[in-house]
């Protein structure tokens, strides 16, 4: 009976344990991504900053997105990031944002002449992109009639490169990022401007929700997620 009276008041006080906030992403550098059995990314290290300020008990993994995402619609506790926030997706999930602000661009292969003056134009080709991601929603409610769907964006990517399709999707800072680095890609078709942040399970609570976004607005008001994106080599979000 004691132990029942003090499991009680710990409960009606506000005291008892915390749940621990799942924070689930995937392989997608350089917000997100896995490097010797540790995640890192400039998104990664904003989630980390925010859940330290609010001391937070939280774990952390990369799982296939299509199966991250479903999660994360189904399971308390739960966010998933770097979320392009969409029409689509809006009602879904809570949201706290913007761990990034980009356009959405579609890419070529360097020199392989696949050049759409516009989106209905780029409707004759073949246009790659992953399962469940903020970009497949963009082709789907454009109708586009040539959509290739792989698991992750690095096959994509790979397809790209080895001619199996003639453009991709993705953010503008991504692409920047990977022709940088010495990928064969260039910008083909420039689209329109997305936020990305985390998107959250409905029943996480809205106090908390409120917690977060006011940690994610320090990071970005004291020009710490410029920093951040400075140093893996990203414009700042302006």
């Amino acid at each position: 009976m004691k132990q029942f009276a003090l499991a009680l008041f710990l409960l009606l006080s506000g005291t008892a344990h915390a749940e621990t906030l799942r924070l689930l992403t995937e392989e997608y550098p350089p917000y997100n991504f896995s490097e010797n059995s540790a995640v890192k990314g400039a998104s990664v290290e904003q989630a980390e900053l925010m859940m330290k300020a609010l001391d937070a008990e939280y774990s952390l993994e990369i799982l296939p997105w299509a199966r991250a995402l479903s999660l994360t619609e189904n399971q308390p506790w739960t966010c998933l990031f770097t979320t392009g926030h969409d029409e689509e997706r809006d009602k879904r999930f809570k949201w706290v944002e913007p761990l990034l602000a980009d356009r959405m661009v579609m890419v070529r292969k360097a020199g392989s002449g696949v050049n759409p003056s516009n989106i209905e134009d780029a409707k004759r080709f073949t246009v790659g992109t992953q399962r469940d991601d903020f970009s497949f929603n963009f082709l789907k409610k454009n109708s586009f009639p040539k959509i290739d769907l792989a698991a992750d964006m690095e096959t994509t990517e790979k397809k790209l490169v080895s001619g199996r399709i003639d453009l991709m999707m993705t953010s503008e800072k991504t692409f920047e990022t990977m022709r940088d680095q010495g990928q064969p890609l260039e910008s083909a078709l420039v689209l329109e401007g997305k936020l990305y942040g985390f998107a959250c399970n409905l029943n996480l609570p809205d106090e908390f929700i409120a917690k977060m976004q006011a940690e994610l607005d320090t990071l970005i008001a004291n020009g710490t997620q410029d920093r951040i994106f400075a140093k893996y080599g990203l414009r700042p979000n302006r």
